[in-house]
C-alpha cells in the first residue's frame, strides 16, 4: 500500500508538470482534477464499493470550511508546481509540521512539547537555506506553495475541530470525497471568472507549439487527475491501517522518493548547498514525526 502510494504520487506529480509547463492555467487543472476525482467517486458509491453517506445539513455546515481550504490549498500547489520545479515546491511544503504546531496551539489550545518545537528548527532551516540556491526561484512559486501549507494545515486542524462532535463521524474515506466533491462545485464558478474557459481548440492546440499536442495534453491530464484521486485515496486507506505517526513518517518519507523521482525525471539542476538545505529540512520533517510518539510527563502532586 506505501509503495502504491509513493508511486500513484510520482506519476501524478509527473504528469502534472508536464501538463502545466505548456498549459499555464492552474484553476482550470484544478478544476478538471476535482472533476474527474467526482466522476470517480460517484462509481465507487454507485457500485457499492464504499457505502455512500448520508450527509445532515450540520456536518455540511462543518464540511464546508474544510472543503473551502481543501480547494484554496491545492489551487495554491498547482499554481507553485507551474511557475517552479517540482522539488523546490515539495522542499517547501515539508515545513507543513511548523504550520500544523502554530495553528493547533492558536486554536485548538494544544502546547507543543520540546521535542516538536526543538524538530521544526532544522526544518525552517533547511527550507531557508535550499530557497536562497534554488535554480528555479520565483516569488509567485515560493508564496503559493507556503501558502498551500497554511491552507492545507487548516484543513487539517479545523477537521479535528470541527468534526470531532458531531453525532455520525464520516469515515475517512467518505470525508475526503464529500470534501472533493464540494471543492469541484465551489472551483468552477471560480475558474470560469478567473480564467474564463480554456477548453477551447486554440487553447489546447496552442500547447502543441509547447511539445504537447492535444490528444498527449488529455492523455497526460486524465493520467494526472487519475492519479490525483487515487493516491489520496490510498493515503486514506493507508491512516484507517496504521497509526498517525506511522502514516507521518510514511509521508515524510514519501516526499522524499517524490523529491528524488522529479529532479532525476526532469533533470533538475540542484547545487550541494541546495541539495543539503533539502535534506536538513527533510530530516526535520523525520524527527518531528518521531517527536509526536514522546508523551509529555503528567505532573504529579
Amino acid at each position: 500500500m506505501f509503495a502504491t502510494w509513493y508511486l500513484l504520487n510520482i506519476y501524478f506529480n509527473i504528469y502534472n508538470k508536464q501538463v502545466l509547463k505548456v498549459y499555464p492555467f492552474p484553476a482550470t487543472v484544478t478544476a478538471f482534477q476535482f472533476g474527474f476525482a467526482t466522476l470517480m467517486i460517484n462509481l465507487i458509491w454507485s457500485l457499492n464499493l464504499h457505502r455512500r453517506p448520508n450527509i445532515s445539513g450540520s456536518q455540511l455546515a462543518a464540511i464546508l470550511p474544510l472543503a473551502v481550504a481543501h480547494t484554496i490549498g491545492n489551487l495554491l500547489t498547482n499554481i507553485s508546481l507551474g511557475k517552479v520545479a517540482v522539488s523546490f515546491t515539495h522542499t517547501i511544503k515539508a515545513m507543513e509540521p511548523f504550520f500544523t504546531v502554530v495553528l493547533s496551539t492558536l486554536f485548538l489550545g494544544q502546547r507543543p512539547t520540546f521535542w516538536v518545537v526543538s524538530s521544526l528548527i532544522p526544518i525552517v532551516g533547511g527550507v531557508t537555506l535550499a530557497s536562497m540556491t534554488e535554480v528555479s526561484f520565483n516569488w509567485i512559486g515560493f508564496t503559493t506553495a507556503m501558502a498551500s501549507n497554511l491552507t492545507n494545515q487548516s484543513r487539517n486542524v479545523l477537521s479535528k475541530k470541527l468534526m470531532t462532535n458531531e453525532e455520525e463521524v464520516l469515515d475517512n474515506i467518505n470525508l475526503y470525497s464529500v470534501i472533493t466533491i464540494i471543492s469541484f462545485i465551489l472551483l468552477v464558478p471560480c475558474t470560469i471568472l478567473v480564467e474564463g474557459v480554456k477548453f477551447t481548440p486554440s487553447y489546447l492546440q496552442s500547447a502543441a507549439s509547447q511539445g504537447l499536442n492535444v490528444r498527449e495534453l488529455c492523455v497526460k491530464s486524465v493520467l494526472a487527475a487519475f492519479c490525483f484521486h487515487a493516491y489520496q485515496q490510498v493515503s486514506y486507506m493507508i491512516l484507517q491501517m496504521v497509526s498517525p505517526v506511522s502514516h507521518s513518517v510514511g509521508n515524510c518519507v514519501k516526499r522524499v522518493v517524490v523529491i528524488v523521482s522529479s529532479v532525476i525525471f526532469f533533470q533538475t539542476p540542484v547545487s550541494p548547498i541546495n541539495t543539503l538545505g533539502t535534506g536538513v529540512a527533510l530530516v526535520g520533517v523525520f524527527l518531528y514525526s518521531r517527536a509526536n510518539r514522546i508523551k509529555p510527563v503528567p505532573k504529579t502532586n
